[in-house]
């Protein structure tokens, strides 16, 4: 993890994350969590309901007192469920701690309950005197010991939670083997969806809309699309995302002559026409073999979403001016795209560099007419807004922030 990020910021990943790990070992499929509703977690099987209480105190050494709270908490819904308003469920407790953990020993017993976790004192105005007073919290909700005997059987505590990056490893196991996928899958594809996911249902309001089963869940998350999650990114680091992104997709040292297509969504309020011509430039640069010796020369295909016609004339402008020789696949001024010119094969003797493309519907001519082996490289903004079905296309879909990150990419 990036280390500049805040205890509290990483406490809420070891929650999410702790989420993720159940609802990927759940037995059935049907089998759900809920995320902040009894407690920070709360696990639905077929048998019952256990509410999870989990905490991330790297650098806290355990006390009694740093449990208190939560215990008391469960201890009070228990009184509920005694009282006939609620179902009765089972209690967790655990969390990962620097040390101190042999400051408890388990099983705990009634007495150790009341002294350590149920009685404590506060400073309150007796008689116009601020006086300390003790309370006794299960006396408080009318509970007697053969009652704290039952809340106990209910309790689990473990003091002994994974470490922040070995839970994070256990996840991306799981998902390696449930997706039978590469490391790389798992934790750019599956995690990250997941980490969205669970993210967007922390933060909706009725408690009913934050429970997904583990088949809803395992839908949501088994899309091949990186997605740019600020939350990822605050775990791997920006510079980290970037080349791991290039590591996987453009690290080949021997580029093969397949038909690319790098398809670009720009944001024209943030983005220049400098950040482009130089994204564009670096395409046509490592993308396109024109060698007098190379016996199948290429070059790449290139699509700008968002920009405007007069703003497309601009850059084409400026790409010629700067030597790029391009084919835009319109033979005369006011002609209709034609695939047969956009087809013609760039190499020496034409000088052609880069194959723009003006429209949607260009590119989809254009694959459809192509024999050879073809990949579809989309950077997008928000969503994909270039689809294939086609499984003879290898179509990479990466979401980006701004359009000059895809140079430390590609």
């Amino acid at each position: 993890m990036d280390r500049s990020a805040t205890d509290a910021i990483k406490g809420y990943f070891y929650q999410f994350d702790y989420s993720i790990l159940n609802l990927l070992t759940l037995v059935q499929p049907e089998e759900a969590i809920q995320i902040e509703c009894i407690e920070d977690i709360d696990i639905h099987t077929a048998d019952d309901t256990t509410a999870i209480q989990c905490k991330y105190y790297a650098k806290t050494e355990y006390n009694h007192s740093v449990i208190k709270e939560p215990i008391m908490y469960m201890l009070t819904h228990f009184a509920e469920v005694k009282a006939g308003r609620t179902p009765s469920i089972k209690y967790f407790l655990t969390g990962y701690y620097k040390s101190g953990q042999d400051k408890l020993q388990l099983p705990i017993d009634v007495d150790f309950l009341k002294d350590n976790f149920l009685t404590y004192t506060r400073t309150e105005e007796v008689n116009k005197v601020k006086a300390k007073v003790t309370h006794y919290h299960h006396i408080e909700l009318g509970l007697d010991d053969n009652d704290l005997n039952l809340f106990i059987n209910q309790l689990k505590i473990d003091l002994n939670g994974q470490e922040f990056d070995a839970q994070y490893n256990s996840i991306i196991k799981a998902l390696k083997r449930v997706f039978n996928c590469s490391e790389f899958s798992a934790e750019y594809f599956f995690y990250n969806n997941a980490l969205r996911i669970i993210k967007d249902l922390a933060i909706k309001p009725k408690a009913s809309d934050r429970l997904i089963t583990q088949r809803t869940f395992l839908d949501k998350i088994d899309k091949k699309t990186i997605l740019f999650n600020e939350w990822f990114i605050q775990i791997k680091g920006l510079k980290a995302h970037l080349a791991a992104l290039r590591k996987e997709y453009f690290t080949q040292l021997n580029i093969s002559p397949f038909e690319r297509f790098f398809i670009l969504e720009t944001d024209t309020a943030y983005c220049n026409n400098i950040d482009l011509i130089e994204v564009i430039h670096l395409i046509a640069k490592k993308w396109s073999k024109l060698t007098q010796r190379e016996t199948s020369p290429f070059c790449p295909y290139v699509f700008l979403k968002g920009v405007t016609a007069e703003k497309l004339i601009e850059i084409k402008t400026q790409l010629l001016n700067e030597g790029i020789l391009i084919n835009d696949g319109h033979p005369f001024l006011g002609s209709d795209f034609n695939t047969t010119l956009i087809l013609k094969p760039a190499n020496f003797q034409n000088g052609i560099k880069l194959k723009v493309l003006s429209t949607v519907d260009n590119i989809s001519d254009t694959l459809n007419v192509i024999s050879k082996r073809k990949e579809v490289y989309q950077f997008y903004l928000t969503e994909p807004f270039f689809n294939t079905t086609s499984e003879q296309i290898n179509h990479i879909k990466i979401q980006i922030n701004k359009i000059s990150e895809i140079k430390q990419i590609i």
